[in-house]
């Protein structure tokens, strides 16, 4: 998961934009089996902008993805240029606790 707060101007079309562009990226990286992406629902103060929850098939598949050239490309070309903060965390959705 990662969650992105973009800089000042930030316009909806450009977030429409990186919608599209990781929405394409499941179908091209092996191992990534679904996005699901989004802007923050306005319901509370202090959240995030926007936040993106991948899904992979295994630890592998992540590593790949990090550094495939289609996400790589995403990140420098629409999302850098717009990320004022980031926060991340990898967690397995399967673990028992």
């Amino acid at each position: 998961m990662a969650l992105f707060r973009w800089v000042p101007g930030t316009t909806p079309e450009q977030v429409a934009a990186v919608d599209r562009a990781l929405g394409e990226l499941p179908g091209r990286i092996a191992g990534l089996r679904e996005y699901r992406t989004g802007p923050d629902a306005g319901l509370a103060p202090g959240a995030w902008d926007y936040a993106v929850v991948a899904d992979f098939d295994d630890a592998d598949g992540w590593r790949a993805y990090t550094v495939h050239p289609d996400h790589t490309r995403v990140i420098d070309t629409l999302i850098r240029p717009l990320v004022a903060e980031r926060a991340a965390i990898q967690y397995d959705g399967g673990a028992a606790s």
